[in-house]
């Protein structure tokens, strides 16, 4: 005699609920069981560029209804979604990659869920924040995460001068166009000994950590290629390798 047990709940998507799904930040292995099963099953998908979507979802066999959900429509959108959800609809939210509402769209929508009383169900997976804190070999009994910093060079300073004795880790993102003026500033306003951790590609083929004194980061900076996504971590002062 067999016995039959009921589909694992945590798989199946509830009408009226909104899922915060965390999808592959390079590497498409790590989509987790859970996130292809909701994924592959809500009514609807929220996603920043229903092309980079559209094509992860191909490589996994999935064909789902997608909505462009992002920077320039995510106020009006967000209510639009919340409605939907109110109305029945079982709803996940995506970003191009990684965890949405972190650096990048999701948190309207969640608040907008949220002033309304529905679910918000988080389906936790790839961030390349978490994944560069867990290798980089810096401090992590606490840390401040700013995502980006404001692109003028002066505001970026007075950032770094203000955090200058900051107690814990700060962890922030940084484009492949101002990665090396970020760590130059580091450099003339922390000091050249200040421990960084700049982390390139995170999961992808050319992967790249460099960790060390600021100088020294900076030197090797310089001899490797700035394209893609940067994680840039600064030790607190007292901290040493």
């Amino acid at each position: 005699m067999t016995e039959s047990y009921p589909a694992n709940p945590s798989l199946t998507p509830l009408p009226g609920h909104l899922y915060v799904v965390a999808t592959p930040i390079g590497n498409l292995a790590d989509l987790t069981e859970r996130a292809r099963a909701i994924l592959g099953a809500v009514d609807l998908i929220a996603c920043e560029d229903t092309r980079t979507t559209g094509a992860m979802l191909t490589r996994f066999g999935l064909r789902k209804d997608l909505v462009a959900y992002h920077e320039h429509n995510e106020t009006e959108m967000a209510e639009s979604l919340a409605a939907q959800i109110a109305a029945g609809k079982s709803v996940a939210v995506v970003s191009d990659a990684g965890t949405p509402a972190l650096s990048d769209p999701g948190f309207r929508l969640v608040r907008a869920c949220r002033r309304r009383g529905l679910p918000v169900v988080p389906v936790p997976g790839p961030s390349a924040l978490t994944a560069v804190l867990s290798a980089a070999g810096l401090p992590t009994n606490g840390f401040l995460y700013v995502g980006f910093l404001p692109p003028k060079s002066a505001a970026r300073v007075s950032f770094y001068e203000k955090h200058r004795d900051f107690a814990y880790t700060i962890a922030l993102y940084e484009s492949c166009h101002r990665i090396d003026k970020a760590v130059a500033e580091i450099v003339g306003t922390l000091g050249p000994s200040r421990v960084l951790c700049v982390a390139k590609e995170v999961t992808k083929l050319h992967e790249t950590f460099l960790v060390g004194p600021a100088a020294d980061v900076q030197a090797r900076l310089a001899k490797i290629s700035l394209k893609g996504e940067f994680v840039l971590l600064i030790a607190p002062a007292d901290f040493t390798l």
